[in-house]
């Protein structure tokens, strides 16, 4: 999908949460505020569909979305650019000698 000039579309900045859709990507945006009679700083987090053309957004990738037209129901961004993959954990099974006494 080709995007034109990005004069007045918003852009935002957040994290991928679920990739199980086709084309389709879950991102998760925090943004931090201060309450404006408590003076306290405040944390919210707020999801977005966004469109991903070439399935290449993974879980965990930090992206930067941009606003576009309606796509569908729910999807009103599109993945500009991937700004940060995340590396796959590498989970080590512990082997575990058996204490039975079989063999």
């Amino acid at each position: 999908m080709e995007l034109k000039s990005g004069i007045g579309r918003k852009k935002i900045i957040g994290v991928v949460v679920k990739d199980k859709m086709d084309k389709t990507v879950v991102i998760e945006v925090e943004k931090f505020f201060k309450h404006a009679k408590y003076h306290k700083y405040l944390k919210t987090k707020k999801r977005y569909k966004a469109h991903d053309e070439t399935n290449a957004c993974k879980v965990g990738d930090k992206v930067r979305l941009v606003e576009t037209r309606p796509l569908s129901k729910d999807k009103r961004w599109l993945v500009k650019e991937i700004i940060k993959h995340e590396e796959p954990m590498i989970v080590q099974e512990e082997v575990v000698k058996d204490d039975t006494g079989a063999n």
